[in-house]
């Protein structure tokens, strides 16, 4: 029986050598790919593939954004994790059962996998999706810890605490940095939940801030406060966004 295969990477080159790999599979084949979790999501329910080979770090959904919504389909296919950098969701993928391929994508690994696969069961998603964020939001970082960006095709690592501050612009999420700025192109939900909130506090629909670089809180217009931080940039924050602030002031418990 032929395993039908989506493969969901915004990067070309990941895409091809997955490609390269999968087609050494005489029971294996491709029925469509794509470059962003829209389409990922819109391609997956016209073809209803056996497998879906999903890179995390997404542009316009993450990848896990993909897997919950994926896991709620009639006949959910199996999920492939692919990962950069987060040990969080290593961690979760082998305590649930779902697979996981690290990159730089490897021909051994992919092996291991292939052969594993057909032991899977789609009902893992939904666990493993689930402790993923678990560990992500519960988890303290070692201090040693670095953050992972993709820009421009590339790997930035960034220690947490030379984030000053993030704002998300259009589709781009603007992370403002000791070294400057970085691009990058995640949803503000996914990039969140790979923060540390014990550090990182939402204090607008746009704005996450690093608690270690603010200088202090005003009160600002109709119960809404200025966040003003030690570079000097003041965010404001958003209504709905009170009880973060409040939390920031150590008002209320994180």
């Amino acid at each position: 029986m032929t395993t039908r295969i989506v493969v969901v990477d915004d990067e070309e080159p990941a895409r091809e050598l997955l490609r390269s790999m999968i087609g050494e599979w005489p029971d294996a084949t491709i029925v469509g790919e794509a470059p962003d979790g829209p389409t990922a999501l819109r391609l997956i329910r016209e073809t209803s593939p056996d497998l879906v080979f999903l890179d995390i770090q997404l542009p316009g959904e993450s990848g896990l954004d993909v897997a919950i919504q994926v896991a709620d389909e009639p006949h959910p296919p199996l999920i492939v994790f692919v990962t950069a950098y987060d040990r969080y969701a290593v961690r979760a993928f082998e305590l649930n059962a779902c697979d996981y391929l690290l990159k730089p994508l490897d021909a051994g690994r992919l092996k291991a996998t292939m052969e594993r696969i057909s032991q899977r069961r789609p009902d893992a998603i939904i666990a493993a999706v689930a402790a993923i964020r678990a560990l992500v939001e519960g988890a303290q970082p070692a201090a040693d810890a670095r953050l992972v960006f993709k820009v421009d095709g590339r790997h930035v690592f960034v220690v947490p605490n030379e984030v000053e501050w993030i704002e998300a612009i259009g589709k781009e999420m603007h992370v403002y940095t000791n070294a400057g700025v970085l691009r990058v192109r995640e949803s503000m939900s996914s990039l969140e939940g790979r923060l540390s909130p014990a550090t990182f506090i939402r204090v607008h629909r746009a704005a996450i801030v690093n608690r270690n670089h603010v200088r202090e809180v005003q009160s600002w217009f109709r119960g809404d406060f200025a966040i003003m931080l030690k570079s000097g940039t003041r965010v404001l924050s958003g209504r709905t966004h009170r009880s973060a602030v409040e939390r920031l002031l150590d008002r209320r418990p994180a």
